[in-house]
């Protein structure tokens, strides 16, 4: 699937040779009704930030070929189909700086049966655009929850689409809500899982974090008992270790309003413990607000894992609990009018990055919650720099596993995402 705009958003960065930036490069949707040959495609005007770049200077990929204006003119083969993204390639001494650009273009398209006075017919069109850059010893291990692209999946992206969004952002981690991502959950077919694993090749991604739910109150006159919420997990961590995931996490049903889990948490997960070792697997619940990591909750986990000395349990900790500012912003986008209106968990915890040290030793997993990073690549509601440092001090080797939750406006969530991912590189360079 492409972006209804025709800059796409996957394809903006610097064009590298040998290491260096020689110029940058965008993807665009052929914006006419009909496919054309090559040679009537007459070149595109790019202008960034208030800064043109004609057409007659740049370069142009199509079906691998790389192509100046004269030579596209000239060619007696190819096509710019309407399911094909034709790359411009713009030189520029050391490229484009990373951060939100100011992107439009003018793509130029002639039409023999149009009389010549006409053409070429020029398509106008503008749009923000997230160029991440490039980090050339990261320090981080990064990637994205499908989560974060909810009201886009299955409507403008396929599980495809998603691997290509997140490989495009350069990261190599690749986490999916079990039963929101797999087709025929919890037993898709054959054909689905070859699929699965095609894209995961071709796009160099590696599954880490597995959603899975223990609905503990499934239905209203009874609770799951132990032997059923056991199953639960033994089903999805199985389906997990088919396929390729490391960690499995377990939404456990909760019973109260800081989020204590149901009582049969413990006894399902120990019952659990023998398979996940045996496939690979740690099963890993989330630390989520509003309950912080000083908790009863994080208590009972250390001393679960104390207790059974496993390897294969640890925390996953969601970065929604150092907010320090409200996220007003809802699923819908509106705002309340006073912060008692505001659902707990989009309240600030201000739980401090300290805390994560004193816990870091047993973190197996990080979902980088968020919900909006600004056009100067600042998260508006968590301080990121104290949270990262943190991370580094300790030695954290695991993942930081982008989890958009701001409004679900088509296209938002993948364009945050890539902010997010710009604003962590700009950061590491800081530390």
């Amino acid at each position: 699937m492409l972006d209804i705009n025709p800059i796409q958003s996957r394809g903006f960065a610097n064009t590298l040779v040998d290491g260096a930036a020689v110029g940058f490069q965008l993807d665009l949707r052929n914006p006419n009704y009909r496919g054309l040959s090559a040679s009537l495609v007459d070149g595109v005007d790019v202008t960034v930030d208030g800064h043109l770049f004609p057409h007659e200077g740049n370069v142009y990929v199509l079906e691998g070929r790389e192509l100046t204006l004269a030579e596209l003119r000239r060619t007696t083969s190819g096509r710019w189909d309407l399911d094909r993204t034709m790359t411009v390639k713009v030189p520029l001494a050391g490229g484009l700086e990373r951060g939100v650009h100011r992107v439009a273009v003018d793509v130029r398209l002639r039409a023999p049966y149009i009389p010549i006075e006409f053409q070429p017919n020029v398509f106008h069109f503008e749009r923000e655009a997230i160029l991440i850059g490039a980090v050339s010893e990261p320090r981080f291990k990064y990637g994205v929850s499908t989560y974060s692209y909810t009201g886009d999946m299955n409507t403008v992206m396929t599980l495809e689409d998603a691997m290509a969004h997140v490989a495009d952002l350069g990261a190599t981690g690749f986490e999916i809500l079990g039963e929101g991502n797999v087709a025929g959950y919890p037993d898709p077919t054959t054909e689905w899982i070859d699929r699965w694993f095609a894209g995961l090749e071709r796009y160099g991604l590696k599954p880490t974090n597995f959603g899975s739910w223990i609905d503990s109150r499934m239905w209203l006159d009874r609770d799951l008992t132990v032997d059923e919420g056991a199953a639960a997990l033994e089903r999805d961590i199985r389906l997990a270790a088919r396929l390729g995931f490391s960690f499995v996490r377990p939404k456990i049903g909760v019973v109260s309003l800081d989020l204590v889990p149901h009582p049969i948490w413990d006894e399902a997960v120990e019952r659990n413990l023998e398979l996940a070792q045996e496939k690979g697997i740690v099963i890993c619940p989330e630390i989520h607000s509003p309950t912080p990591i000083k908790h009863k909750v994080v208590d009972d986990y250390l001393a679960f894992i104390e207790r059974t000395g496993t390897r294969n349990f640890g925390l996953l900790i969601d970065t929604g609990i150092f907010m320090t500012r409200t996220a007003f912003q809802g699923m819908d986008g509106k705002e309340p009018e006073n912060e008692d209106d505001v659902p707990v968990p989009l309240r600030p915890l201000h739980v401090p990055a300290s805390d994560l040290a004193e816990v870091l030793e047993h973190v197996v997993f990080i979902q980088a919650k968020f919900y909006e990073v600004d056009d100067d690549l600042v998260d508006v509601h968590i301080p990121w720099e104290p949270v990262l440092q943190v991370l580094r001090d300790g030695g954290y080797e695991g993942y930081l596993s982008s989890e958009y939750e701001g409004p679900r406006i088509p296209y938002r969530g993948i364009e945050q995402v890539r902010r997010q991912h710009a604003m962590f590189h700009k950061l590491e360079q800081q530390l």
